[in-house]
């Protein structure tokens, strides 16, 4: 933990000026990204880079979640991937839908707030062919036994014989750059912020305890890590909100934890 505070502390005033814009649909964008954001990818390298790949789907009911946090998790996240890591990072961000034939040029994508997902059956073959031939799938941002059950019945259709483990704290997932010695839990900004004086990081009283499951393969490699009550997005996306919420869940928790994913994703 001590390796994780040092490194995000040298950095972490970046956070607090960055400045943010507002798209069309209102949303928070960075439209031009600053300066420090910015960074050349070699031209004749362009495709041996890592790329944040968010999926976008459908839901049941009403308006999907799949842009929750967007953009600025997915710039911030990358940003902080660049600066941490010697891996080299795309600093564009993408969003596809499993169906488009660009989805195997990424080993990496990103689903968040599953809670209502619906895949189409063109989505469940998609995506099954992807996991099996390499690809890893990072969810994340969901909540309660309900959420959960929903997305539980959907990921059954893509791995019908297969059942999501719990992965143990001891998994090098938790520990393969970053030492982590408990599953960390990140709310949503309030309820963060809040955490100081309620000591309450959950955001629903089904959802005290944070999950991290896997699924792998029939070799035995982690094909799909499920991150439970827990809201890493927004660890990245609001680290320059708020100074407090910055140092105990972005810093210590939500960029640690990811950065050990990606690691972790792109070494096995």
């Amino acid at each position: 933990m001590r390796r994780v505070v040092l490194l995000l502390v040298l950095v972490g005033a970046t956070s607090m000026v960055v400045a943010q814009y507002y798209d069309r649909w209102g949303r928070r964008n960075r439209n031009p990204l600053p300066a420090e954001m910015q960074w050349e990818v070699e031209p004749n390298f362009k495709r041996d880079v890592f790329t944040f790949v968010r999926i976008q789907y459908g839901s049941y009911g009403r308006r999907g979640g799949w842009d929750t946090d967007f953009p600025d998790s997915d710039y911030n996240f990358s940003f902080r991937l660049q600066q941490l890591t010697a891996l080299k990072v795309n600093p564009q961000p993408v969003i596809l839908q499993l169906t488009d034939p660009e989805l195997f040029s990424y080993p990496w994508i990103y689903i968040i707030e599953p809670g209502r997902l619906a895949f189409s059956s063109e989505e469940v073959v998609a995506l099954r062919r992807y996991l099996l031939t390499g690809g890893f799938l990072m969810v994340d941002d969901f909540w309660g036994e309900d959420e959960y059950e929903n997305f539980y019945n959907e990921i059954k259709r893509v791995f019908p014989e297969r059942e999501p483990e719990e992965l143990p704290v001891e998994h090098p997932i938790f520990s393969c750059v970053f030492p982590l010695n408990a599953k960390p839990q990140v709310p949503n900004i309030r309820v963060g912020h809040d955490s100081q004086y309620t000591g309450v990081t959950w955001e629903r009283w089904d959802a005290q305890t944070p999950h991290y499951k896997g699924i792998f393969d029939d070799k035995g490699r982690l094909m799909v890590i499920i991150c439970h009550n827990t809201d890493l997005g927004d660890g990245w996306e609001r680290e320059g909100d708020d100074p407090w919420y910055f140092e105990e869940f972005a810093e210590k928790r939500a960029y640690p934890l990811g950065i050990n994913i990606i690691f972790y994703a792109m070494t096995h």
